[in-house]
């Protein structure tokens, strides 16, 4: 098993940044994929980016191309999510996610490893 936590979420004001972290704890050796998604009310969970756990690889949604971008650090089993330029369009539950085999990085059934996931918030 592989134990996500997520951090960072908050109150911005459009603009503004956040950098967003995941922490992975358990059999941390078996991530292959950490990804990003996020939830608004009343909207189904999209994809916000992903990187292969080696960095050979990395994904963005074309709505946050430019404006976030995504990182790990394999020695701190940690993720980033840094997200510059934040729209009220942002405004979600971000959570990170983990796979452990190489699958599609952009839609959630790929995943079998979440976190609870962060507040973000951007007010106009």
């Amino acid at each position: 098993q592989v134990q996500l936590v997520e951090s960072g979420g908050g109150l911005v004001q459009a603009g503004g940044s956040l950098r967003l972290s995941c922490a992975a704890s358990g059999r941390t050796f078996s991530i292959y994929t950490m990804g990003w998604f996020r939830q608004a009310p009343g909207k189904e969970r999209e994809f916000v980016a992903a990187i292969r756990w080696s960095g050979t690889r990395i994904e963005y949604a074309d709505s946050v191309k430019g404006r976030f971008t995504i990182s790990r650090d394999n020695t701190k089993n940690t993720g980033y999510l840094q997200m510059n330029s934040l729209e009220p369009e942002d405004t979600a539950v971000y959570h990170c996610a983990a796979s452990s085999a190489n699958y599609v990085l952009t839609v959630p059934r790929s995943y079998n490893f979440w976190g609870q996931g962060t507040q973000v918030t951007v007010s106009s």
